[in-house]
């Protein structure tokens, strides 16, 4: 009797011991998938919370480009001395609460930067094909761009190419291209954003090198001479050399052109080349680039506003991955 119990002691504490175990596996398992439920619906809700606050942030890009539609009445020239060239500077959002909705203790620290720029300060890619051919006198002042910034010409010619295949291809069966996923169509690679004009045989560096210079609207654009930087002033102003361009803009800096005639008087000599169609000082186009960070994660969207008198529009907007900094920034 006593030999033989100690066998089934020993085998009821090995028993108990498994059970033990197996219930506190089961138990941290369970605990696991509550903890992984939780943080799917922490980061659920921060993703939404986040779209509905940047589409507000847009929103109120719109309005500020509508008011200086409706306070120029159509007339005045598009310049960056106006409200709406302003970068907004990494902020509280707390601080644009009202009264009765101010932040309390243990919200999330909410910050809201972005900044309009000018699309048509830039040299439109799509000038580069008019009627289905390639446009010699485009092309020139876009080499004239590339060599200021020693880019390889071969490379703009595989640009203008497969622009205008691309823009053949899209007229006989269209297939918008999803600026969100950045996936082209199946009929023809139809870039809607510097980003993507790799589509059409420009290298990455290229591309990065362009991208303060160059712009993808939907149509054919004049450039304007009141946001341009002095590469782009230099490429797109016939016999305006760039130390010239840079003086321009340093005279620009002290009072923009008022109309395309003060612009030719400022400009000299090289300014009697300008014409309606390439040179402008009015902007339909407008990018917008908005950040919010909430804690240590950082959300960007960019997106295409225009505008037609006092009625603005989004063509598009990109939303770019969210970002996780190491640690929260105060």
């Amino acid at each position: 009797m006593t030999r033989s119990a100690h066998p089934q002691r020993g085998a009821a504490l090995l028993t108990a011991m498994l059970t033990v175990a197996l219930v506190a596996t089961l138990a941290s398992a369970a605990l696991w998938q509550q903890w992984r439920q939780v943080e799917i619906e922490i980061a659920e809700r921060g993703r939404s919370q986040t779209a509905w606050m940047m589409t507000g942030a847009l929103d109120w890009t719109r309005l500020i480009l509508r008011e200086d539609a409706i306070s120029a009445q159509g007339a005045a020239a598009d310049h960056l001395g106006e409200p709406w060239a302003l970068a907004v500077q990494e902020s509280k959002l707390s601080t644009f609460l009202s009264q009765d909705q101010q932040w309390r203790e243990g919200d999330a620290e909410v910050f809201l930067s972005g900044q309009i720029t000018d699309a048509q300060s830039r040299m439109n890619v799509m000038n580069l094909v008019e009627n289905g051919e390639i446009s010699p006198q485009a092309l020139a002042r876009f080499a004239a761009l590339f060599e200021r910034l020693d880019l390889p010409l071969a490379e703009l010619q595989t640009l203008a190419q497969q622009l205008q295949i691309s823009l053949k291809a899209s007229r006989t069966n269209p297939a918008p291209t999803n600026a969100g996923t950045g996936n082209p169509g199946p009929a023809a690679l139809m870039p809607q954003q510097t980003a993507q004009l790799v589509w059409l045989g420009l290298s990455p560096a290229t591309v990065a090198a362009l991208q303060a210079h160059i712009s993808v609207l939907p149509e054919a654009t004049p450039v304007n001479l009141n946001t341009a930087s002095a590469e782009v002033l230099s490429a797109v102003v016939p016999g305006l050399d760039l130390a010239s361009a840079r003086q321009a803009v340093s005279q620009r800096q002290r009072g923009h052109w008022a109309s395309l005639s003060a612009a030719q008087e400022a400009l000299g000599s090289s300014g009697r080349l300008l014409n309606a169609q390439q040179h402008s000082v009015q902007s339909r186009y407008f990018e917008v680039q908005g950040r919010m960070r909430i804690d240590n994660v950082v959300q960007q969207e960019t997106a295409l506003v225009r505008r037609e008198g006092i009625q603005t529009r989004m063509l598009w907007r990109v939303r770019s991955p969210q970002l996780r900094l190491d640690a929260p920034l105060q």
